[in-house]
C-alpha cells in the first residue's frame, strides 16, 4: 500500500510502503494527515477506521494506513533522477511509433538507435526512440535520412517533476493525494 509523503511545506517528496510511513509516523519525524488535520501517533492511532480505509494490524486491535504523511523537518524537494529505462522511453514517446505514429501495445515496440550502434551511436536519451516493428526493420543500420525516414520529434531527456514521476511510477492512487499532485 503506497503513502505519499510530502515535506514541510506540502510539496510532493516520495511513495513509501506503509511500513516506513508507519516508522515515521511513530517516532514523531511525521504526521498523519486527513483532510486538513494534522494527527500525530498517539492521535491517529485513536481514529476510528471507516469502510474505505486500510487497515494494518497491531496489538489491541487494528491501526489505520494514512494515505498522506506531512514531514515536520523536512523542506527541501527533491531532483528526481529519470532514468534511461524501457518503460521511461515508452512513457516519454507516449507508446507511440515516432517515424508512422502506429500505437501497437508496448509488447510490440521496440527501441531504435537513431544513430545506430555500428555507427557509435550510444545507448542515450538523445540516441534512442520508440518505434513499431516494421519501422525498426525498415530502418534497419542506417540513419533515419538515408532510410527517407522521419522521426516525429527530437529524442531529449524528459523533465518530468516530481510529481509527474511519482504518477507515472505508482499504478495505485488515492483521492487524498489530489490536491499535493494534481494532474501533473
Amino acid at each position: 500500500m503506497p503513502v505519499l509523503v510530502v515535506n514541510r511545506c506540502f510539496s510532493p517528496v516520495s511513495v513509501v510502503p506503509v511500513r516506513r510511513a508507519m516508522v515515521l509516523l511513530f517516532t514523531g519525524a511525521a504526521q498523519a494527515l486527513d483532510g486538513a488535520d494534522c494527527f500525530d501517533f498517539r492521535r491517529w492511532r485513536a481514529l476510528p477506521i471507516r469502510a474505505d480505509d486500510h487497515a494494518v494490524p497491531v496489538v489491541g486491535g487494528a491501526l489505520r494506513v494514512p494515505r498522506v504523511l506531512h514531514l515536520l523537518r523536512y523542506d527541501r524537494v527533491p531532483r528526481v533522477p529519470v532514468h534511461l529505462t524501457r518503460r521511461n522511453l515508452l512513457l516519454r514517446d507516449h507508446h507511440q511509433c515516432q517515424y508512422c505514429g502506429a500505437r501497437p501495445g508496448p509488447r510490440w515496440l521496440d527501441l531504435d538507435h537513431v544513430v545506430p550502434r555500428s555507427r557509435g551511436g550510444t545507448d542515450s536519451w538523445e540516441n534512442l526512440v520508440v518505434a513499431c516493428r516494421p519501422c525498426n526493420l525498415r530502418k534497419g543500420r542506417s540513419t533515419p535520412e538515408e532510410a527517407g525516414m522521419k522521426l516525429s520529434r527530437r529524442p531529449e531527456r524528459p523533465r518530468w517533476t516530481t510529481s509527474a514521476q511519482i504518477l507515472l511510477s505508482t499504478r495505485l492512487r488515492f483521492r487524498e493525494w489530489q490536491p499535493f499532485l494534481g494532474e501533473a
